[in-house]
C-alpha cells in the first residue's frame, strides 16, 4: 500500500458529519490503506454474480444454506448503501450500476476487518470474496479482503423515503440515481429507445448526420431562439430551434435519406412536456410524401414499443395504450369543428377570431393564425390518448409544408398524438423556392409587427432551394416525450438527466408556457 499524495488542508467550516467521516478516513489511512486509490481490479459486477448463482429456490438443492460455491472468487466494487455491524461481523449492501449484493464481513474471515468499522454509508469500496447463501436464503458475498476507494463526505438520503421534493430530485440528479434504481432503469430505457431508432433508420439506408448548433438564422419552426455572441467573428448567433433547414440542404446536395438526433434550444416556458433544451429526431427522405412518412413512423414506433415492453401495448399514467398497426387517422378541421361545436370552417380566420374573442377572451392577444393551434390544444388534444395521426393541418400554421393537393387552405401535414400530447409532426416538404420565399416574407412581416416567434428569412436556405430540392417527406419526433411514454413518466423532468432549472437560491415560479 502506498502513502499516496499529501492530502489537502481541511476548511474550518465543515459540517460535523463531514468531520466525522474525514476522521474515519484518517483511521483507514492509519491502518495502511490509500486515501484515494487510482484504480481497483474489479472482475465482475453484482449482476454477474446474481446471474451466475440463481436463487436457492431455483437451484434444485445444489447448495445448502451457509455453503460456499467452491473456488469462485469475485472482485466487486460499488457504493455501500446499507450497513449493520454486529460485534465481530457485519453485513452490508454493495450497490453498483446493475444492482445490489449483500456482503458478509467478519473478524475471522475478512482481512483488515477492524477498519471496516470506519466505513460510512455512501462510501465506495472494493471487495473480494466467495458467494454463499445465508440461513434466510439470501445470496451473499463472503468477503475475504476489501479496500476503501472513495470516502463519501455526506450522508445518503433515506433509502426508504428518498428525495421527496421533485425539484431537488432534478437538481441533485446524482443522488436520485444513487438511491432510486427505477430512475436508473428509466434512463437505460431512454438510451435503449434511441439505439433502436438509430438501428431502424440505419437499416433503411438513412444516414445519420450532424448539423450546426450555432446558426446565423435560427429556422425550421416558429420559436424564440437563445442568442449568443461570437467574439472572434464579432457577430451574434442563435442556438438552433430546429434541425430542419440544414437537413434539407443535404437533400439539395444529393443525399436522399438523412436523419439527426440532436439538441434544440427554444427560449420558451417550462411545463410538464416542455423544457427549453430538448432532444429531437428529424428524418427526411427524397421522393416520398407525408403518407409514406406516416407509414414509416407508425412502423418504427410500434416496433419500438414491442422492443421495450415485449408487447404492442403499454400503460401510461393508468391508461392502456395500444400501438397495434395501423394508427388511427383524424382530420384536423373535422375534429376541431366537432369538439368546439363550430358552424363555420375554422380555416376562415376572420370568423375564427370573432368566435374566439367571444368564447375565449384570454386569447385576444394571440395572433389570428395561431388561434387554430391554441384551440386545437384546448378542445381536442387531451382526448387523443391512443396513437392518432391528426391529418391535413391548416396551411396557416405550416410555413414549411406543401399545400394539400386537393385543398389549398390545408397542408400535407400529419401530427402524431399519443397520451394527449404531440409526439411527431410529419410533412410533405415544401420544395418550391418561390413559394417558400413568399411564405418567409409573410413571416418577416409578422416579425416586424412584433411576433418574435415568427420564422426568420434564411436567404442561404432559399438559395439552396433555388438549385432544386427533390420532393421529400420529413418528420420530427421529440425524444424526451417518447421517453416519457416508454417509462410512464408524468413530467419531462423525469426523463432529462439534467433539466433546466432556476438557479439555486432564486425564488419564484418557473414561467409556464403561454
Amino acid at each position: 500500500m502506498s502513502d499516496g499524495p499529501t492530502p489537502p488542508p481541511r476548511p474550518d467550516n465543515l459540517h460535523e458529519q463531514t468531520v466525522s467521516r474525514l476522521n474515519n478516513l484518517d483511521a483507514q489511512v492509519a491502518a495502511g490503506f490509500e486515501a484515494s486509490p487510482y484504480s481497483y481490479p474489479r472482475t465482475h459486477s453484482t449482476r454477474d454474480v446474481l446471474a451466475a448463482h440463481p436463487a436457492p429456490a431455483d437451484m434444485e438443492g445444489k447448495l445448502e444454506a451457509g455453503q460456499d460455491w467452491p473456488e469462485e472468487t469475485y472482485a466487486l466494487a460499488g457504493r455501500v448503501t446499507l450497513l449493520r455491524h454486529m460485534g465481530k461481523a457485519a453485513f452490508a449492501d454493495l450497490t453498483d450500476e446493475h444492482g445490489s449484493l449483500q456482503l458478509h464481513l467478519s473478524k475471522q474471515e475478512t482481512e483488515n476487518f477492524d477498519p471496516t468499522k470506519k466505513i460510512d454509508l455512501g462510501d465506495i469500496i472494493g471487495v473480494r470474496g466467495v458467494p454463499f447463501v445465508t440461513r434466510t436464503g439470501q445470496l451473499t458475498l463472503r468477503v475475504t479482503s476489501w479496500q476503501p476507494l472513495v470516502k463519501s463526505l455526506h450522508p445518503l438520503p433515506s433509502k426508504f423515503h428518498g428525495l421527496q421534493d421533485e425539484e431537488l430530485r432534478a437538481r441533485r440528479r446524482y443522488l436520485d440515481l444513487m438511491i432510486n434504481p427505477e430512475r436508473r432503469a428509466a434512463f437505460r430505457t431512454r438510451s435503449r429507445a434511441i439505439r433502436y431508432i438509430r438501428n431502424f433508420l440505419d437499416t433503411r439506408e438513412f444516414m445519420e448526420v450532424e448539423g450546426p448548433t450555432l446558426q446565423v438564422v435560427a429556422g425550421g419552426t416558429e420559436a424564440k431562439p437563445f442568442k449568443t455572441h461570437h467574439n472572434a467573428l464579432s457577430h451574434d448567433f442563435s442556438l438552433r430551434i430546429s434541425l430542419e433547414l440544414y437537413l434539407k440542404r443535404l437533400l439539395v446536395g444529393g443525399f436522399e435519406r438523412v436523419y439527426e438526433i440532436g439538441r434544440n434550444y427554444r427560449n420558451e416556458g417550462i411545463d410538464r412536456t416542455h423544457n427549453p433544451e430538448f432532444t429531437m429526431l428529424e428524418a427526411y427522405f427524397a421522393y416520398g410524401d407525408y403518407q409514406d412518412m406516416m407509414r414509416l413512423v407508425e412502423e418504427m414506433v410500434s416496433g419500438l414499443v414491442q422492443e421495450v415492453t415485449g408487447s404492442d401495448k403499454l400503460t401510461y399514467q393508468g391508461k392502456e395504450i395500444s400501438f397495434t398497426l395501423p394508427f388511427k387517422r383524424l382530420d384536423f378541421v373535422t375534429a376541431l369543428k366537432e369538439a368546439a361545436v363550430l358552424d363555420f370552417e375554422p380555416t376562415d380566420l376572420a370568423k375564427l377570431r370573432e368566435w374566439t374573442d367571444a368564447k375565449h377572451p384570454e386569447l385576444r392577444k394571440v395572433p389570428d393564425y395561431k388561434l387554430l393551434d391554441k384551440l386545437f390544444g384546448e378542445y381536442v388534444e387531451d382526448n387523443l390518448i391512443q396513437p392518432t395521426f391528426v391529418t391535413d393541418v391548416p396551411l396557416a400554421i405550416s410555413p414549411l409544408v406543401k399545400a394539400h393537393r386537393s385543398r389549398p387552405d390545408l397542408a400535407e401535414r400529419a401530427d402524431l398524438f399519443v397520451a394527449g400530447f404531440e409526439l411527431a409532426p410529419i410533412y410533405s416538404e415544401l420544395n418550391d423556392a418561390l413559394e417558400q420565399r413568399a411564405r418567409f416574407e409573410a413571416q418577416s412581416a409578422r416579425r416586424d409587427a412584433g411576433d418574435d416567434e415568427a420564422h426568420e428569412q434564411d436567404e442561404d436556405f432559399l438559395l439552396a432551394l433555388e438549385y432544386g430540392m427533390p420532393p421529400a417527406a420529413g418528420m420530427g419526433m421529440g425524444m424526451d416525450r417518447l421517453a416519457m411514454l416508454l417509462t410512464d413518466s408524468d413530467s419531462i423532468r423525469d426523463v432529462l438527466l439534467f433539466p433546466l432549472l432556476r438557479p439555486e437560491g432564486q425564488t419564484g415560479e418557473a414561467d409556464a408556457e403561454a
